[in-house]
């Protein structure tokens, strides 16, 4: 969230920020109440002052032998004016919290201010799109030809929007996710993380997905948890409410874990086979810095979630998202768009973030400075490095071949087992 401090003194940032993230929040009310509590608790410590005076006066007339009962009443009457308005800061605050965990975070200079994704700036492109002698097929045609997917029968057990994996796809599935593990942990420095995939109110307000997101999440209502949306949010929360060392500083960690999410806005939108699931598979980069060197650790971590895409040889494009299109809590973001020949387009595969210390301050994440030994709030960063199921879709349909059959990139092979090609029978 942002610093209240910073709100009072830029209300118009604030608030064109807001409307460049269509995100409307009452700041004017916000800061009205906001400057009201400040008045009445500086009446409320001159009338606590008050009261204090007057019980040390109390306690001479009565070690003097006098009767202090005036002044007792007197004093009554002050505590009961204190509690009152005790109670009323209260409430002001809680509508104040109430307004200030919905004020969005401040979009990046560097960002392009837009409503909407029609507004998103390309960063560039790598790769070569394959032509191919055949019209390629769709990756549901195509896992369905070689049993390796079968959403109708996943449809049956759950419903739609989940995927069964079968054979040679399981593997394949599985294969990627290892592949992008050891890429991350062996060459990029990161430190691997298993955490819980069930999550707590706390950690999912934490990262910003509460109350912004709470119809797209799976809650367990009776038990008061949620299956988390990414593995942002229980990495994320690691730190929560702990202050690091400045020479802790850079944290990186990367973390597997199934995804889940409802998807409610979603509808009208693009479901075709698995371009839109409720359940999927991420490898996940987290990272945790001093708000120096946030910006070039946020490049350094786009390029960690691009070389995936680029040891697999799969085509792809970088956009940085305009101010409509970013999230709730992103200050800046890229997103990573693998190509899809059967499909014929681009699909989303990674959105890289910097939230700079908007997440840290919703869970309170500080670092110690070695040489004041202020205590600072950490900048937060994550990427997904990368996400299934649209990787899948991209490398299935870029590898197959005129005969159904579907290649094996080289950078795979190693964790398939001896598979090179998936075949109908195979």
């Amino acid at each position: 969230m942002l610093d209240i401090h910073f709100i009072r003194e830029n209300p118009e940032v604030v608030k064109k920020a807001c409307k460049s993230k269509n995100m409307p929040a009452d700041i004017d009310t916000l800061l009205r109440l906001d400057g009201e509590k400040r008045e009445m608790l500086a009446q409320v410590e001159e009338k606590k002052h008050e009261r204090n005076a007057a019980s040390k006066r109390i306690g001479e007339m009565k070690r003097a032998g006098r009767d202090p009962g005036l002044l007792m009443d007197d004093m009554k009457k002050l505590s009961d004016e204190i509690k009152k308005a005790d109670l009323s800061i209260a409430e002001k605050e809680s509508v104040i919290q109430e307004i200030l965990i919905g004020v969005p975070n401040i979009p990046h200079k560097s960002v392009p201010v837009g409503a909407d994704a029609s507004k998103n700036a390309f960063v560039h492109e790598w790769g070569e799109k394959k032509r191919f002698s055949f019209k390629p097929k769709v990756h549901d045609k195509l896992g369905e030809e070689l049993d390796i997917l079968d959403l109708k029968r996943a449809a049956k057990i759950t419903g739609s929007g989940f995927v069964l994996f079968k054979g040679a796809g399981a593997l394949l599935e599985r294969a990627l996710i290892d592949f992008m593990i050891d890429i991350h942990v062996q060459e990029h420095g990161f430190i691997e993380i298993s955490p819980p995939f069930i999550v707590n109110r706390m950690s999912m307000f934490g990262t910003g997905q509460l109350p912004k997101l709470e119809e797209d999440m799976y809650d367990l209502e009776e038990a008061k948890y949620f299956l988390i949306p990414t593995a942002e949010v229980p990495v994320t929360n690691i730190f929560r409410d702990e202050i690091l060392q400045e020479d802790d500083l850079p944290v990186r960690y990367v973390a597997y874990t199934p995804c889940f999410r409802k998807e409610a806005g979603s509808y009208g939108k693009d479901t075709t086979g698995m371009t839109r699931v409720h359940q999927f598979d991420k490898v996940e980069l987290v990272k945790f810095v001093k708000p120096e060197e946030s910006y070039q650790e946020h490049e350094d971590l786009l390029k960690c979630s691009e070389k995936i895409l680029q040891k697999l040889d799969i085509p792809y494009r970088v956009l940085l998202l305009a101010s409509g299109d970013m999230s709730f809590a992103a200050a800046k973001c890229y997103d990573i768009e693998a190509w899809s020949p059967g499909l014929g387009r681009y699909l989303e595969v990674s959105s890289c973030s910097n939230f700079e210390d908007f997440q840290a301050r919703r869970m309170n994440i500080r670092f110690r400075r070695k040489k004041t030994g202020k205590n600072e709030f950490v900048h937060t960063l994550n990427s997904s490095g990368i996400a299934l199921a649209r990787t899948f879709i991209a490398l299935i349909e870029t590898y197959q071949n005129e005969d159904g059959s579907v290649t094996i990139p080289g950078a795979l092979r190693p964790y398939m087992k001896g598979v090179e090609k998936i075949t109908a029978d195979k």
